[in-house]
């Protein structure tokens, strides 16, 4: 009977499905590292046994109905974790002097997989994107654990360690740097997780290497963990025949009494332009206020310099976004945000609002 109610959990979670990847606001709030609630060393996508957990007791508002309870992801003696990651949203845009658009739809539907091989040490990942459009792989990496030493490596296709990994991949951040969970690549990956350091570098080909242009990416990143929140930096180096780029990082977050802060600098150079060499510069402030359990209210400050040599065409991007979490697994956010450019380019001042359906098992 109580496989029968897993499996009724497992059908009704894909069927209530849209959902959030995780949010780092929650590693610095409830002060865990990435490693604890994923199956990815650095953050993101399937969930371990912990997260799992995490997500029903910690972050709901509500407990689970009794159907649904007791799903941790784990089939055949913990050696198979799978999961899910769905989202559909409806967004309307204004512009100056033009009509108010509204898109909606699904915006991202994924499965995830990982096989331990030998338990604990040898396993293989799986990410794959199954929707808007045709099926499409995202992480598929081998990787290699000492468990006790804190060292592990990956090879294959995976997202890159820079930054915050932020479920919004249009963060000005997050399009600066190139890094996001929308850009895997392929290649080498070593990291080391102690108690109050996490440290990666990986080696790879660069997403926009391919065809004629040739070339590699070296990305470090290292995060120093304390019980008041951490601080980072990350760098990562460009060799392409397109035009080398450096991109450098530097990234942090607290907690003061209920609100959770965020804050990251990205400075690139960038030689892949007709003009020559362009510096550039993003920023990124974000306060996460807990209301109450499964309730968060999400303030969001961007700015971006697209070129150091011109002045007065900084972009920012204000938000402002509440996230209800009625039971774990499913989220809703509604949200408005406002962009501002120069005054002659009515798009870079548009606005928007957008409500959006999450859930993940």
């Amino acid at each position: 009977m109580k496989g029968l109610r897993l499996l009724i959990g497992f059908v009704l979670a894909l069927a209530l499905s849209p959902a959030a990847q995780a949010e780092p606001y929650l590693a610095i709030r409830y002060g865990l590292k990435c490693v604890a609630c994923h199956v990815n060393p650095t953050g993101g996508g399937l969930r371990n046994a912990v997260g799992n957990s995490f997500a029903q007791n910690s972050i709901a508002a509500n407990p689970l109905p009794n159907a649904l309870q007791g799903w941790n992801g784990a089939l055949l003696d913990d050696r198979l974790r799978l999961g899910g990651d769905f989202r559909t949203a409806t967004t309307r845009t204004s512009v100056s002097g033009q009509p108010t658009t509204s898109v909606g739809g699904t915006e991202q539907a994924r499965l995830y997989a990982d096989v331990q091989i030998i338990k604990e040490y040898l396993g293989v990942h799986l990410d794959q994107q199954i929707a808007p459009g045709k099926a499409e792989r995202q992480e598929a990496y081998v990787r290699l654990s000492t468990p006790g030493m804190g060292w592990y490596a990956k090879a294959g296709q995976f997202y890159l360690p820079f930054g915050w990994r932020l479920q919004d991949s249009l963060a000005f951040v997050r399009q600066l740097s190139g890094v996001s969970m929308t850009v895997p690549d392929k290649g080498f990956e070593l990291g080391h997780e102690s108690e109050q350091l996490s440290a990666q570098v990986a080696y790879t080909n660069r997403p926009g290497n391919s065809g004629s242009t040739t070339g590699h990416q070296l990305t470090s990143q290292i995060a120093w963990l304390q019980p008041w929140g951490r601080v980072g930096a990350a760098m990562a180096r460009v060799t392409s025949t397109a035009g080398d780029r450096q991109a450098y990082g530097l990234f942090a977050g607290t907690t003061t009494g209920p609100v959770t802060w965020l804050g990251e600098v990205d400075v690139v150079s960038d030689a892949g332009f007709p003009e020559g060499t362009r510096r550039q510069f993003a920023t990124l402030l974000e306060a996460n206020w807990l209301v109450r359990q499964g309730h968060n209210l999400k303030l969001t400050a961007e700015y971006l310099d697209p070129d150091r040599r011109v002045a007065h065409d900084n972009k920012v991007r204000h938000s402002l976004v509440y996230e209800y979490t009625p039971i774990a697994f499913v989220q809703l956010r509604a949200g408005y945000r406002r962009f501002g450019g120069i005054p002659q380019n009515a798009v870079d001042n548009r606005r928007q609002t957008f409500v959006e359906l999450h859930g993940l098992f």
